[in-house]
């Protein structure tokens, strides 16, 4: 037995510190980093630390929900996106559940509102713990969308 998990090329994931119950992520061992869709980032000042302020639409096509966030800045790094274009992120650590796995992982804030998947889960954050199948899907199960709904 492999101390590896399988993914697929997308899954679902949550990011509980977020207040992220589950957003799709595609799987890229091709980015290094880790990008989370962060359509207005607002750096502030708390206790003489950098943090920002940022919200997220976790669903694709679907700008009414909306996450409102905050966490502490860890860096700002140049990311070279696939298509050539140099951007300063924000850096940021949150805790990522993936099926049964929950760690810390790096993740840079950037506009993906016109890209397909709301969050990219780059190679930094799978090494030393998850080998990808990119022919399959979702190895790690779907939302259960009863959870998201109010109790009557």
């Amino acid at each position: 037995m492999s101390k590896y998990t399988t993914l697929g090329w997308r899954e679902w994931l949550a990011l509980p510190d977020l207040g992220i119950a589950h957003i799709k992520a595609k799987i890229d061992t091709g980015a290094r980093s880790s990008a989370l869709h962060a359509f207005y980032v607002q750096p502030f000042e708390r206790d003489g630390e950098s943090w920002v302020r940022f919200g997220i639409h976790p669903q694709q096509g679907n700008t009414d929900n909306v996450v409102d966030c905050e966490a502490k800045v860890l860096d700002q790094r140049q990311v070279t996106d696939s298509g050539g274009h140099r951007e300063i992120r924000y850096v940021i650590a949150t805790t990522i559940a993936l099926g049964e796995d929950t760690f810390q992982a790096e993740v840079t804030l950037t506009d993906r509102e016109n890209m397909r998947f709301r969050m990219l889960l780059g190679r930094t954050a799978m090494r030393g713990r998850h080998l990808v199948d990119p022919g399959r899907s979702y190895l790690m199960g779907k939302p259960n969308r009863q959870q998201d709904k109010p109790e009557i």
